[in-house]
C-alpha cells in the first residue's frame, strides 16, 4: 500500500513546461515501486526454505510477513509528510537506499531474529520511499497526461501481484550460486543501486508549501496499541496461552482510547494529528474504513494459509507453489481493470458482488480440497483460486474510490494515508489470527489423520518383516509423534516423542513404511485443516458484503472526469492508492 499524502503536492499547472525527462523519470519511479511490491508477495513462496534453513516457529514466520506490513503501515501516513516537509527526492533516496540495504541484510540473516528485524525496518522504509513515487508523478505530470502514469503505476502494482510467487519460485528452485532462500532478498540489491543513481540524477526536488505537522506522539501510541494485540496473538500458542497474553490484549483498548483522545487534542491544536478524527463523520468514509480493514483480514492471511498447505502439506515446490498462485493473481490483474470502468455506472455494487465472488472463490476452494483431499492438484484449485482473485480485483479500485471521493481536499493526504494504512493492519491482524486458527487445527486433527494413515502403516510395517507384537506400540508411537510435529513451536527440531524408544530397533525396511505413512498423515491433516480454515475467509468477506449496505445508495457512482480538467488529479488518486492495494 502505499499513502495518497502526494495529493497534497502542488501538481504541475497547465502553463507550466512539462519536466523533459518525465517519462524517463516515471520508469525509474516504477522501478522502485515494483522492488517494494514485489517484497510483499515474493516472501510467501520462501517460508518453508526460510523454516529450514534459519530452524524458525511457525511465529517467526508469521512475524517475519506481519511485521513488515505493520511497520509499512505505521509509517506510511508520516512517510508521506517527511517528504512533504524535507523534500521528496531527498526522502525517496533514502527510502531506496534503506529498503536496499536492509533487504541486502535480510539476504544475510543467520537466524529468525535478524530476519525479523531487518523485515521491520525494510517495511518501515518502504513507507518512506513508497509514499513519493506518486508525490513526484502528480509534480512532474501535466493534468492531461497524469492518467497514462497512474495507468502505469496500476500497471506496475499488479505485475508484482503476477510476477512475485512465480519469480520467487524460480529462484529458490534453481538455488542460485546454492543460496537456497536468500535471492528473494538479494535480487532488491542491483535493482535498488540502479533506482538511486538513476533517480538522484533524473527526480527534482519538490516540497509542500504548508506540510503539517508531524506527529511521534501518536505514532508511539498507536504502535504501543497494536503491538499489545499482535504480539500475544502470534506468540500466545508458542507459550501455552500463559495470562499476560489476553492482559496484553485487553490492555490495547485503553490505550487506543488514549490514542483517539491525544489526537482529538492534537486536532485542537495545530490541526495536524496522524489521524483526522473528523473524516469518520461521513458516512461513505466511516463505513468504507470498516469493510477495509475487515476485507483485508482475510487477504494475506488467505496467502500465508496456501502456501503452507501447498509446500508443507502437499509437499509442492517453491516453483510449483508459485505456477499455483497465477490463477488468483492473474484474476486480481484482470478484475482490477474492469472494476475501474465498472464502478463509475455501478457504485457500491461492483465492490458487492467483489465480495461475493471472492466468497464464493474460498467456498469453492473449500469444496474441492474436501472432496480431492491431500490428492488435489494445481488444476483442481484454478476454478477457486481465479474467482477468489476476480473478486479482490473487484472490490480494492472501486472501494478506495467510495472511502476518498468525498473527502476535502485539505484532509485529502490524511484521508488517503489513513485508507492505505487500514488496509495494511488488516493484513497484520488477519495474518495473527489467522495463525491461531491454523496451527491449532493441525494440532487438533492429528489423532484423525494418524488413525486414517493407521490400516496403511500396519500393513507396510507387516510386509517390512516387523513382528506383530511391535505394530501396535509403534502405531501409538507414531500417533504421539505426528502430532508432536505438528504442534512443535520449530517444524525442524525432532520431537522426542518421534525417536525411537530406547532399546528399541527397526528392521531398515520399516524406515520408508513410518515415512510413506507420515506423509499421508500430514497431507491429510493439512487438507482438512485448510478446510476449517477457510470459513475464516469466508466469514470475513461475507462479513464485508454484508457492512457493504452501510455505504450510501450512490457511493461510488460517478461521470468520469474530462481530460486536462481541473478535478482530474483528485479522480486519479484513489485509483492509484487501489491498484497498489491489490497487490498485497
Amino acid at each position: 500500500m502505499t499513502s495518497d499524502v502526494p495529493i497534497l503536492a502542488p501538481p504541475a499547472a497547465g502553463g507550466e513546461q512539462a519536466d523533459p525527462r518525465r517519462w524517463l523519470t516515471l520508469v525509474i519511479l516504477l522501478l522502485a515501486g515494483f522492488m517494494n511490491l514485489l517484497d510483499v508477495s515474493i516472501v510467501n513462496i520462501a517460508i518453508p526454505s526460510i523454516q529450514r534453513d534459519l530452524h524458525a516457529s511457525y511465529a517467526d514466520v508469521q512475524w517475519a510477513l506481519a511485521g513488515y506490513t505493520l511497520a509499512y503501515a505505521l509509517v506510511l501516513i508520516t512517510g508521506g509528510r517527511l517528504g512533504d516537509t524535507f523534500g521528496r527526492k531527498r526522502l525517496f533516496l533514502i527510502g531506496v537506499a534503506g529498503f536496499t540495504i536492509m533487504s541486502a541484510l535480510c539476504g544475510a540473516a543467520t537466524g529468525p531474529g535478524m530476519l525479523i528485524g531487518c523485515r521491520v525496518v525494510q517495511g518501515a522504509m518502504g513507507a518512506i520511499m513508497v509514499p513519493q513515487v506518486l508525490a513526484v508523478i502528480q509534480v512532474i505530470f501535466p493534468p492531461r497526461e497524469r492518467i497514462k502514469a497512474l495507468a502505469g503505476f496500476g500497471v506496475t502494482a499488479g505485475l508484482g501481484t503476477v510476477s512475485g510467487p512465480l519469480l520467487g519460485g524460480l529462484l529458490i528452485q534453481h538455488n542460485l550460486f546454492g543460496l537456497g532462500w536468500r535471492p528473494i532478498f538479494l535480487i532488491n540489491v542491483p535493482v535498488g543501486i540502479i533506482a538511486f543513481v538513476a533517480s538522484a540524477y533524473l527526480v527534482r526536488e519538490s516540497k509542500a508549501a504548508n506540510p503539517p505537522k508531524l506527529d511521534p506522539v501518536g505514532v508511539t501510541l498507536i504502535s504501543a496499541a497494536l503491538l499489545l494485540l499482535l504480539y500475544p496473538l502470534v506468540q500466545g500458542r508458542q507459550f501455552g496461552w500463559p495470562a499476560w497474553t489476553f492482559v496484553s490484549m485487553a490492555c490495547s483498548v485503553p490505550v487506543l482510547a488514549v490514542f483517539i483522545g491525544y489526537e482529538r487534542i492534537k486536532a485542537r491544536r495545530d490541526g495536524s494529528p496522524l489521524v483526522q478524527l473528523s473524516l469518520f463523520r461521513d458516512r461513505a468514509f466511516s463505513v468504507g474504513m470498516t469493510v477495509a480493514m475487515t476485507f483485508f483480514l482475510g487477504i494475506a492471511s488467505f496467502g500465508l494459509v496456501l502456501t503452507l498447505f501447498l509446500q508443507l502439506g502437499l509437499g509442492f515446490t517453491p516453483l510449483h507453489a508459485g505456477l499455483t498462485f497465477l490463477p488468483f493473481s492473474a484474476g486480481v490483474l484482470v478484475a482490477s481493470g474492469a472494476a475501474a470502468r465498472l464502478a463509475p455506472r455501478f457504485g457500491r455494487g461492483v465492490t458487492m458482488a467483489g465480495a461475493l465472488i471472492i466468497a464464493a472463490g474460498m467456498a469453492a476452494l473449500i469444496g474441492l480440497v474436501h472432496h480431492y483431499g491431500a490428492a488435489v492438484t494445481t488444476w483442481d484449485l484454478v476454478p477457486g483460486l481465479a474467482a477468489a482473485g476476480l473478486g479482490l480485483g473487484a472490490v480494492i479500485a472501486p472501494l478506495a474510490d467510495i472511502v476518498l471521493a468525498r473527502v476535502p481536499e485539505r484532509d485529502a493526504g490524511s484521508a488517503s494515508g489513513l485508507f492505505n494504512t487500514g488496509l495494511q493492519l488488516g493484513n497484520s491482524i488477519g495474518i495473527a489470527l489467522i495463525g491461531v486458527i491454523f496451527f491449532a487445527l493441525l494440532g487438533s486433527q492429528s489423532a484423525a489423520a494418524a488413525t486414517a494413515a493407521a490400516p496403511q502403516l500396519r500393513s507396510g510395517l507387516a510386509a517390512a518383516g516387523v513382528p506383530a507384537q511391535y505394530t501396535g506400540p509403534i502405531v501409538t508411537q507414531f500417533g504421539d509423534c505426528l502430532h508432536a510435529r505438528l504442534v512443535a513451536a520449530d517444524p525442524t527440531v525432532t520431537p522426542a516423542a518421534c525417536r525411537p524408544a530406547h532399546g528399541q530397533v527397526l528392521p531398515a525396511a520399516a524406515h520408508p513404511v513410518l515415512a510413506s505413512a507420515g506423509g499421508s498423515a500430514v497431507r491429510t491433516d493439512f487438507a482438512a485443516s485448510v478446510v476449517r480454515t477457510l470459513w475464516f475467509q469466508v466469514g470475513v468477506f461475507l462479513l464485508s458484503f454484508l457492512l457493504m449496505f452501510g455505504l450510501p445508495a450512490g457511493a461510488g457512482k460517478h461521470a468520469p472526469v474530462p481530460a486536462g480538467e481541473p478535478g482530474e488529479a483528485r479522480a486519479m488518486a484513489p485509483a492509484g492508492a487501489a491498484s497498489e492495494g491489490a497487490a498485497a
